[in-house]
């Protein structure tokens, strides 16, 4: 869904930072950098790397379909790569299934690349993001048509960074979701948790009574700071958390 892709990466672009895609077959990547540290070069690693560590990926379910399959945690086989090891970890975690977690996990792999190179790296996949700055940041909340959709953001302090913070909607993109949730937003140590906590915590949701279970349930979690819940016109927030108005005017642009 471009035209959901693009509106959500409206709302964290910011003017410090310089911005570019990265394309491979399903990963579409919004990533920014410090101005000072782009560089033509730096686009052309991140697509090099995204294509070995998707070449891994593919190569092992090859061998082990049922990880591309499962929608419960799944035992890897022996010599599996640390991205399909991280997305497991992650997902037995959340008690959903692997590839839960595969949007994270490309933002968490693509964000500590880049981390060496940049002070300041937003890596953003399908409403995933690995977020590391030395500044305040804002991360709107599209939440499909929920009147609370483009009108809040989380704000983020640098203290807090790196950070994953993850979307899963019931109600928006392609997703798999058993669910009704129009966002639920997790912040967590690493994407690929939050990737994987997100997804398990949408499914709960069947009605605004379940925003304090999926809290609940995301609150149990080691490694999860935070969460965000979006029913129609209800919001809960728990953790290390702090909601701020977003500008409606950039929903238009």
């Amino acid at each position: 869904m471009p035209h959901v892709r693009r509106t959500y990466r409206t709302l964290f672009r910011a003017e410090d930072l310089a911005h570019f895609q990265v394309k491979v077959k399903e990963t579409d990547l919004c990533v920014g950098v410090r101005t000072e540290r782009f560089s033509p070069e730096l686009v052309w690693l991140v697509e090099k790397t995204v294509k070995e560590e998707r070449s891994r990926l593919e190569a092992y379910i090859e061998k082990d379909p049922v990880f591309l399959q499962s929608l419960e945690p799944h035992h890897l086989l022996a010599g599996a790569p640390q991205m399909a090891v991280s997305m497991a970890e992650a997902s037995r975690a959340a008690g959903v299934g692997p590839m839960a977690a595969v949007a994270g996990a490309f933002a968490d792999m693509v964000g500590r690349l880049l981390a060496r190179y940049s002070r300041d790296v937003v890596v953003e996949n399908g409403g995933d993001i690995y977020l590391k700055t030395t500044r305040k940041r804002t991360i709107g909340i599209f939440a499909g048509d929920s009147p609370l959709s483009n009108r809040v953001a989380v704000e983020v302090l640098p203290g807090q960074s790196p950070l994953g913070i993850c979307t899963s909607s019931a109600t928006v993109g392609h997703s798999v979701s058993f669910g009704r949730a129009d966002a639920a937003v997790v912040l967590a140590q690493t994407a690929t948790l939050a990737d994987a906590v997100a997804t398990a915590a949408c499914n709960l949701v069947q009605t605004a009574a379940d925003i304090e279970k999926a809290l609940a349930f995301a609150q149990a979690i080691s490694g999860v700071t935070g969460a965000v819940v979006v029913f129609g016109e209800r919001i809960g927030a728990w953790g290390n958390v702090k909601l701020v108005p977003l500008d409606p005017g950039l929903k238009d642009k």
